[in-house]
């Protein structure tokens, strides 16, 4: 294991905690808070957030998409420029989150700020930025990634920056309280997803990034087996440290990482509106079929430490079944359907867009080609 791991997010987790706002934005900043839209102004975390704000100059702007675009995002840069922001703060979930990441990054850039998810610009420095989380799901409050989509492309892409990592997160669990249940299980799904992305690889004897990824692993499931009882204050909990947990960077360090289902998911997302949660569930059981025999040893060892199934030769492919069990008993689906009656159609327009991403050799291995692509779309698309 080779890594360096540092995690500065400071979190305000439990009931009330919006209230840390107050303390964790300088007193003299001028705040621009960002929002989707007009859940928190109905479920009272937009009044905490403006009581918390009440001896800042701050102002609003909303109307962030899930699946945030950059068409939406450029005039709150707009803004930020021109009233010289020296804070952001997202309220929201993953999308919110992501979308404020790149505002704080493409304000301090002159050029066109998607230029920062194609690569063609590095972030230097970003207005500093802190979250409250209203939906668990990406982990995205206090990690340093964020994807963004361009509408008029079709193109749905990701950048990482230390500049964009947020200063403090704020987790209260009664944020949670009305969310509609298809989201929550998208959280549980994604969460899920993103732990699978940096486990089942390779065997790299990570004793304590496997012994806490399983961990993770065994906690949505009991949270998916319980989810009959999600209006309640520890399930809530839950979810969002788990979900947060997930994807924070530890269980990752210095182990292989795959995440070959996000990229293709991510382009079911772009062209057909897939939630990006059922996006990952449709490709996910696919790939790993697919991939089975680079990930048998890691499926084999998920099968006995979070499934409990018993020892055999086929012990991968039954842990693909649970997998596969684990989002049907959720209601999710793992074959696409959005995408109408033209099969191959479908699967071309993918693989066009991976192409033009260059997203041409995916996974662990860089053994996922655009053979191996089509041989898994054809599986994955109904």
């Amino acid at each position: 294991m080779q890594f360096s791991y540092s995690n500065p997010t400071n979190i305000y987790f439990g009931q009330s905690q919006i209230a840390a706002i107050t303390r964790a934005i300088p007193s003299d900043s001028k705040v621009l808070v960002i929002y989707g839209g007009g859940s928190i102004k109905k479920n009272g975390v937009y009044d905490q957030v403006a009581n918390a704000l009440s001896d800042h100059q701050w102002q609003e702007f909303s109307g962030v998409e899930p699946n945030p675009s950059v068409e939406t995002l450029n005039k709150a840069v707009e803004i930020a420029k021109k009233d010289n922001i020296t804070y952001l703060l997202a309220v929201g979930g993953g999308s919110v989150i992501d979308g404020t990441k790149y505002v704080a990054a493409a304000s301090h850039y002159e050029g066109d700020g998607w230029d920062i998810l194609t690569g063609k610009h590095k972030v230097k420095s970003a207005i500093p930025l802190g979250a409250v989380l209203t939906l668990p799901a990406t982990g995205s409050e206090s990690n340093k990634g964020a994807v963004v989509t361009k509408k008029s492309t079709q193109d749905k892409l990701s950048f990482l920056s230390p500049h964009v990592q947020p200063k403090f997160a704020v987790l209260d669990p009664d944020a949670m309280k009305t969310l509609p249940q298809r989201q929550l299980i998208n959280g549980l799904v994604d969460a899920w997803v993103h732990v699978c992305e940096q486990y089942i690889t390779k065997p790299a004897e990570g004793m304590v990034q496997d012994g806490f990824a399983e961990a993770i692993l065994k906690n949505l499931k009991t949270l998916g087996e319980d989810f009959a009882n999600h209006d309640n204050n520890a399930w809530r909990a839950n979810l969002m440290w788990n979900a947060n947990q997930a994807l924070n960077g530890l269980i990752g360090a210095g182990v292989p990482q795959d995440w070959a289902t996000h990229m293709i998911g991510h382009e079911l997302t772009a062209l057909y509106g897939v939630d990006h949660a059922r996006s990952l569930a449709i490709i996910q059981p696919s790939l790993l079929r697919n991939q089975i025999e680079f990930k048998r040893a890691k499926l084999e060892q998920m099968g006995q430490n979070v499934f409990e199934l018993a020892q055999g030769p086929d012990l991968a492919e039954r842990t693909i079944d649970q997998i596969e069990s684990f989002y049907h008993n959720l209601q999710v689906a793992t074959q696409l359907t959005e995408h109408g009656t033209d099969k191959p159609a479908a699967v071309q327009a993918v693989l066009n867009q991976l192409q033009t991403h260059n997203m041409v050799t995916l996974g662990e291995n860089q053994s996922i080609t655009l053979k191996k692509i089509d041989e898994i779309l054809q599986s994955a698309i109904a």
